[in-house]
């Protein structure tokens, strides 16, 4: 009878630990747990919050909509992202007026490939919100040229296309950390203009929401909160938009929200303590949309 009870035990506890799933677990930059809410609230002292995901990661993209809607109960938004490039801006203002619909807007943009599950969810909300959605990146062309040819390439741009990249010179460290970690990461292929057209990305990017900011006429905007979209490595570390953004406009008070992946997510890997304020530590499991 001892044995049989044991055993029903045992089964019924193994049962609550297979029930007792999450897809994904919150840390803070010590690597302890912490609520969603209270991320959110965190979230809400600074102008900024540069929400790092993983492109094909539905947690991140779940969460980079509520975390918009939830910021937007108190506060005026403005939404940026890396997926739109900064001379499409005018195809995204005329979608978000509703001047044209979202068959155009696929049309004359040049969106990602996952923008339907994934982005257009946050275009929507801006557009139904009346909120704006600033395109903040380079176009990929001026990237691949800076790769080719160094940052002089550009110099040849006509005053259109120079508005669309951060004003030159730009600042550029190539011994930040991460970008030395592009270096070691691609060994033989990395090179000084591989950091260079990464940089300006970074640049150009963290260019679009200070000048976002400047056009609010607010030296502390007290009453309105950025959240920009990108990929993690883009500001994990606060490095790349983040060391941008200090550097345009160094008042600026910033948040951060990492991406990573891992086979167990009930404790932080020592590698990711100190990637970013927040740390969204997704299953290695987890479903991925393209």
């Amino acid at each position: 009878m001892r044995i049989l009870l044991f055993s029903l035990c045992l089964t019924l506890s193994t049962l609550g630990v297979a029930q007792n799933k999450t897809g994904y677990v919150i840390y803070n930059a010590k690597g302890k747990k912490v609520s969603y809410k209270k991320m959110v609230k965190s979230l809400a002292k600074s102008e900024v919050t540069l929400f790092g995901e993983y492109h094909d990661n539905p947690i991140s993209h779940w969460l980079e909509l509520e975390v918009t809607k939830d910021l937007s109960q108190n506060y005026d938004v403005i939404l940026g992202a890396e997926m739109i490039e900064r001379d499409n801006q005018d195809e995204l203002d005329l979608y978000l007026k509703d001047s044209i619909n979202q068959k155009a807007f696929d049309t004359t943009a040049r969106l990602w490939n996952n923008h339907k599950t994934d982005y257009k969810p946050l275009v929507d909300f801006a557009k139904d919100s009346g909120y704006q959605f600033i395109a903040t990146n380079i176009p990929r062309r001026y990237a691949s040229l800076v790769y080719k040819k160094d940052f002089n390439a550009l110099d040849t741009l006509s005053d259109e296309e120079k508005s669309w990249i951060a004003p030159m010179p730009m600042p550029f460290d190539i011994n930040l950390p991460r970008y030395q970690a592009i270096l070691k990461m691609m060994g033989a292929h990395g090179s000084p203009k591989l950091i260079k057209a990464q940089a300006v990305k970074d640049a150009t990017m963290a260019h679009s929401i200070v000048n976002a900011l400047n056009t609010q006429l607010c030296d502390i905007c007290d009453d309105i909160r950025f959240i920009h979209y990108n990929g993690s490595f883009h500001s994990d570390y606060y490095e790349g938009i983040y060391w941008y953004i200090q550097q345009y406009r160094p008042e600026t008070s910033i948040a951060t929200i990492a991406t990573v992946t891992q086979a167990d997510i009930t404790k932080l890997d020592e590698e990711s303590k100190g990637r970013a304020d927040f740390i969204i530590c997704v299953d290695e499991d987890m479903t991925r949309t393209y």
